[in-house]
């Protein structure tokens, strides 16, 4: 069963900005990742999805019930955390987790004090001193302090430390173990790899590719690096008809994606050629991802 529900969603902003007939569904117990740069459409897609806006066309649901109609009574259910964070200004972090207890109506305190001790947050300082890093922390335990079964996170460890993006990310893994129903919408690799059962990439408002997270790591292609000792070797090589996954010609080196039965054709071009250096990649998230963005900017976590 479907949990959550996107329907040949469209949102037009016009200038090509928005979504264009979005269609991605959760079901129960799966982590579905939504991958893509910002500006991409994922953000516009989620809070569709929480009811903030209406579809021009299209529609999303969750647990069988339309986000928009039902938005107030769905927002009350879902462990929400937003890709941007906005805090009432005049109260502590202490304060304004009492304030949402009481609207949750949470009578005990122990999950959420279990949060507060993961993500190491003390909240006894003012919401308008706080840094980026520990305004995120207070949102992620305001987004799960009522132990939601359905998370929807945008953009979940942005402002967070390495450390501390590890650490939520071994909670994802944990909640996604417990049964919890996760669409997570990120633009780093590692965090989509670690946590999702799935995984769709979206580029300029439109689903590109939708797959397994298993078969990509199954898949039999392989990435090599290949760097020359000269320009001429260089250009002789990227004018070959590979499928190159980068180009850097101010080190005269080039990445390319080779399926295993054709290695031997690669090994028999570049030995023709004055090579400084050859090395062997597994094919990852991230080659695949450039596949789609090789020719646009390069943003954090392609390297």
């Amino acid at each position: 069963m479907s949990i959550i529900e996107v329907s040949h969603l469209t949102k037009d902003y016009g200038h090509g900005r928005g979504v264009f007939d979005v269609s991605i569904n959760v079901n129960k117990g799966e982590c579905v990742g939504f991958l893509g740069p910002n500006g991409a459409g994922k953000t516009t897609t989620i809070r569709h999805l929480m009811g903030f806006s209406k579809p021009q066309k299209g529609t999303t649901a969750i647990l069988g019930k339309d986000s928009w109609v039902h938005a107030a009574r769905l927002q009350n259910t879902v462990g929400y955390l937003p890709g941007e964070i906005a805090l009432p200004a005049g109260i502590t972090g202490t304060g304004f987790l009492k304030m949402m207890k009481q609207m949750r109506r949470i009578q005990d305190d122990s999950y959420c004090q279990m949060l507060l001790d993961k993500f190491e947050l003390d909240p006894n300082i003012g919401t308008k001193q706080m840094s980026l890093g520990v305004k995120r922390k207070l949102a992620v335990v305001t987004a799960f302090m009522h132990d939601p079964d359905i998370l929807i996170l945008d953009e979940p460890t942005s402002g967070l430390d390495p450390i501390m993006q590890q650490i939520f990310i071994d909670y994802i893994v944990s909640e996604k173990k417990r049964g919890k129903t996760i669409f997570l919408s990120s633009h780093i690799f590692h965090e989509v790899d670690a946590t999702c059962d799935r995984i769709a990439i979206i580029k300029d408002g439109k689903i590109v590719s939708h797959f397994i997270a298993d078969e990509l790591k199954e898949r039999s292609d392989k990435v090599y690096r290949v760097t020359f000792k000269d320009e001429e070797s260089y250009r002789k090589f990227t004018e070959l008809p590979y499928q190159f996954a980068s180009k850097n010609p101010g080190k005269l080196r080039a990445r390319v994606h080779v399926h295993d039965e054709k290695v031997n054709q690669l090994i028999s071009d570049i030995v023709k050629l004055n090579i400084e250096d050859f090395h062997e990649f597994p094919f990852t998230l991230e080659d695949y991802f450039m596949q789609f963005y090789r020719e646009d900017r390069i943003f954090e976590g392609v390297k």
